[in-house]
């Protein structure tokens, strides 16, 4: 008897330890099948939309100290409308129905997806910001016009990068897994040729929810 309760301890102590490892197991599968659904039911998206409108509002923060004159050409207006499509554009696209969409047709750009690559690109100092100045001396420090004539080049620009990206970028095909707590587990990859990092947080005793995702 004792044996027994000692085995199921011990089994139940193995489940509880491993089911991190089998939802990450279960999402890869999900991936690779194209099953959205799965993936989009995982994801807490209260949690994750804040993470990633923070990081990318950060890196704007940081990308424009390096960039004086544009701060002194469109100052605080310039910071509130980048912000503001940062935030419309994680938005738009941290959604179950677009994350199912993307995840069914891999990583095929849409128009949340456009605005979403295109709000890294010019938080991560990816864009030709140059033309940024140039267009706020030409519309005499006019931010808002300034930021809706960039704003199409830009998206073509990271909807063709996107594409390529799509079509050349790899997967990895073991995932880096690790507890970062008890409650905490961290899976970190390439997906596309992108590095990428998601954490999971414990819900209940053996059930996982993805509750942030570190961008590139």
């Amino acid at each position: 008897m004792k044996k027994l309760i000692v085995l199921l301890i011990v089994i139940a102590i193995a489940i509880y330890a491993g089911s991190p490892y089998y939802s990450a197991y279960q999402l890869k599968n999900a991936y690779d099948e194209k099953d959205g659904a799965t993936i989009a039911a995982a994801i807490n998206y209260e949690q994750v939309r804040p993470s990633i409108q923070n990081q990318l509002t950060g890196q704007f923060a940081t990308t424009m100290t390096k960039y004086p004159l544009i701060s002194e050409l469109g100052g605080e207006p310039l910071t509130e409308a980048a912000n503001g499509f940062i935030t419309k554009a994680v938005d738009g696209a941290i959604t179950p129905q677009n994350i199912e969409k993307v995840i069914n047709t891999q990583g095929q750009a849409n128009t949340a997806t456009k605005e979403l690559a295109a709000a890294w690109a010019i938080a991560s100092d990816q864009v030709d910001l140059k033309n940024l100045i140039q267009s706020l001396i030409i519309q005499r420090g006019d931010v808002d016009a300034v930021v809706k004539s960039q704003m199409e080049g830009v998206m073509k620009k990271q909807a063709a990068e996107l594409e390529q990206q799509v079509a050349q970028g790899n997967d990895s095909e073991k995932p880096s897994l690790s507890y970062c707590g008890i409650n905490c587990f961290s899976v970190s990859g390439q997906v596309k040729g992108y590095p990428l990092t998601i954490e999971m947080q414990r819900e209940g005793l053996i059930n996982w929810k993805i509750v942030d995702i570190v961008l590139p």
